[in-house]
């Protein structure tokens, strides 16, 4: 047996590490904090997509058009996208009748099967939709999660957030 631990543990570590990385911030941090500075962009086009819901419900970028959108790539795993799930219902709630929507793109490998149930708990108020590495890398490489963009009227990127960001820092640039 503990010839055994001399190579799980090392593994174990690694895990955790790979596991605090891929998830932007620790799930410990404060929600004030970021993992990268938000970079507001000159603007950049907002990339062709087609995404499904779990209802197979397609959502694409024609059909975004004309609103402001706050997507977020996220997975049931990671801390700090749990922080904001809450948030972003708040905003569904606050601004849908001022043409305003959340996206919500998992990128869990295990699909719908870790998904759904996660939705249903959730009790969402905005799509929550399926993606993959290729949408992740239309959008400009999602290396972290969370990754948040803010999404203009124009389907225009004007905002990209990597980590964990504050509900307030959130609801001024949608305000915007």
């Amino acid at each position: 047996l503990p010839d055994m631990l001399k190579y799980l543990l090392p593994l174990a570590l690694s895990a955790v590490a790979i596991m605090t990385l891929a998830c932007g911030s620790s799930a410990g941090g404060s929600a004030g904090s970021t993992a990268e500075a938000a970079s507001t962009v000159d603007t950049i086009p907002l990339p062709d997509f087609t995404l499904m819901d779990v209802n197979g419900k397609e959502f694409t970028k024609k059909g975004i058009e004309g609103q402001v959108v706050l997507l977020n790539f996220w997975a049931t795993w990671c801390g700090p996208c749990k922080i904001e799930m809450p948030w972003f219902i708040d905003f569904q709630r606050k601004y849908k009748d001022q043409g305003f929507t959340v996206l919500a793109v998992s990128l869990d490998e295990d699909g719908w099967d870790v998904v759904r149930p996660f939705a249903e708990e959730l009790q969402a108020n905005f799509p929550i939709l399926l993606g993959d590495d290729e949408v992740a890398e239309e959008f400009g490489g999602v290396v972290a999660l969370p990754t948040t963009f803010i999404i203009n009227k124009q389907g225009e990127i004007v905002t990209r957030h990597t980590g964990l960001v504050s509900k307030d820092e959130y609801e001024s640039e949608i305000e915007r």
